[in-house]
C-alpha cells in the first residue's frame, strides 16, 4: 500500500512541476506594458534686453526736520497765556509758547540794576576831576540808563588808567552780574523759534515748573525727513540729490522726496547704512509710515524676472528646440519679488512661469495661449 502512495505522490509532483514551468514560459513571452510619455506645456517669453533701473525698496517713519523738545531752565508757576499751551496749537515764529511767573526774579534784577546805577553815580565826581575828557560819555550813559529797559553796554575806556579806575570800583563786576540776570530773565518766556505746531504738552497753567523739566514738543509741520536703512552693498550707488518715490502702505498716495544725507557709518549688527530723505506735503504728518523706492542706478542691457524663476539663484531655464536647458546667470540685483539679470542674449526663449519638476533636458511644448 505504501508503495502505491509513493507512486501517486511522484506523479503529482511531476504534474505540478510541469504546470509551473508551462506558466512561466507563457508569461515570459508576453510583451512588456508601455506607458505614454507626458510632455508638459509651458509658458515662455522672449528676452529683449533694455535699461533696467535698480530700485531699492525700504520703509521708515516720518520725523519733522525742524523739531525741538521744550525744557525749562528756570523754576516757577506756569502762567495762563493768550494761546492755550495744548497739543495741536499752532504758533507763529517769535510768538510766546509759554510764560513762567518771574515777579520775584524780576525784583532781584531791578535791585542789581539799581546797584549798578548807584556805583556809576558815585564815581562821577572823581571822573570829573581825574578824567575830565571822559566825563561827558559817562554822563550820557547815566542819562540813557533806564531800569525798565535792557542795560546798555558800558562806555569804552580810553586809557589803561581809566580802565583800572572803573574796574577797581566794581562797576564791571556789577554790570556783568546784571547782564547775567537779564539773560536768565529771558528764559522765563519761551518763544517759538519758527512757525509750527505743538505736538506734545506736558504742563498746564498753574503747574509748578522745575528747572530741567520737559514741557512739551514743538515741530515745523511743513518739512519732514524719512530715515531708512539700506544694505551697505548699495551704499556707493546712493547719491545726495537723488529723487525718491514715496508712497503709503496702501499705495493710495504718492509723494516725491530727495536724498539729503547719507550716513558715513555702517551699522555693524545689520550691515546697513542710514539714508535721510526730505519730503514736503501738507497731507503728511509726523510718525506716518512710508515706503521709499530709491533708484540707485540703471543697469544697461538687462531684464527683470520673477525671483521664482531662478534655480538656486544662479540659473534659469531656457528653451532650445523644445528642450529645457539650464542657463547660468549672475543676478545684478535682488528685489522683494523680482531679480535683475544681465548677460542673457536677445531673442533667447525663457520660461515665464515655473514648471514643477523641471530639469535640464526635459522635453516640453510651448503654450501659445496669451
Amino acid at each position: 500500500m505504501r508503495k502505491y502512495i509513493l507512486i501517486i505522490l511522484g506523479f503529482l509532483l511531476i504534474a505540478g512541476a510541469t504546470f509551473i514551468a508551462y506558466y512561466f514560459i507563457q508569461n515570459k513571452n508576453k510583451p512588456k506594458p508601455t506607458f505614454e510619455k507626458v510632455i508638459k506645456s509651458v509658458f515662455v517669453d522672449t528676452v529683449a534686453n533694455k535699461e533696467i533701473p535698480i530700485i531699492i525698496t525700504t520703509s521708515g517713519n516720518l520725523q519733522a526736520k525742524n523739531k525741538i523738545e521744550l525744557f525749562s531752565e528756570v523754576q516757577g508757576l506756569l502762567q495762563q497765556s493768550s494761546t492755550e499751551f495744548k497739543a495741536g496749537t499752532s504758533y507763529r515764529a517769535g510768538q510766546t509758547l509759554l510764560s513762567i511767573n518771574s515777579d520775584e526774579f524780576y525784583a532781584s534784577l531791578q535791585a542789581q540794576k539799581s546797584n549798578l546805577y548807584n556805583l556809576i553815580t558815585a564815581i562821577m565826581p572823581d571822573i570829573r576831576l581825574d578824567f575830565p575828557d571822559q566825563f561827558q560819555k559817562w554822563e550820557t550813559y547815566l542819562n540813557s540808563f533806564d531800569l525798565s529797559k535792557t542795560t546798555p553796554k558800558l562806555p569804552e575806556s580810553s586809557s589803561d588808567k581809566e580802565k583800572y579806575f572803573i574796574s577797581g570800583r566794581g562797576i564791571n563786576t556789577s554790570y556783568y552780574n546784571v547782564k547775567n540776570l537779564e539773560v536768565k530773565l529771558s528764559k522765563y518766556n519761551i518763544r517759538a523759534p519758527f512757525s509750527g505746531i505743538l505736538t506734545e504738552a506736558l504742563v498746564t497753567p498753574g503747574s509748578l515748573v522745575r528747572a530741567g523739566q520737559k514741557l512739551g514738543e514743538f515741530i515745523d509741520p511743513r518739512v519732514y525727513e524719512l530715515e531708512v536703512a539700506i544694505n551697505a552693498t548699495y551704499a556707493n550707488l546712493l547719491k545726495v540729490g537723488n529723487k525718491v518715490a514715496l508712497h503709503n502702505l496702501e499705495r493710495t498716495a504718492s509723494y516725491t522726496g530727495q536724498v539729503i544725507r547719507v550716513n558715513g557709518k555702517v551699522d555693524q549688527a545689520s550691515q546697513t547704512i542710514k539714508v535721510f530723505i526730505q519730503v514736503a506735503d501738507e497731507d503728511l504728518k509726523e510718525g506716518m509710515y512710508l515706503e521709499a523706492d530709491l533708484v540707485a542706478r540703471a543697469e544697461p542691457q538687462a531684464i527683470e524676472i520673477p525671483r521664482k524663476l531662478l534655480v538656486d539663484n544662479k540659473g534659469i531655464y531656457v528653451v532650445r528646440d523644445s528642450i529645457l536647458e539650464l542657463f547660468p546667470v549672475t543676478p545684478v540685483y535682488f528685489g522683494a519679488e523680482t531679480a535683475v539679470i544681465a548677460g542673457i542674449p536677445d531673442q533667447t526663449v525663457i520660461l515665464s512661469q515655473p514648471v514643477l519638476g523641471a530639469f535640464s533636458g526635459m522635453q516640453i511644448t510651448i503654450n501659445k495661449t496669451n
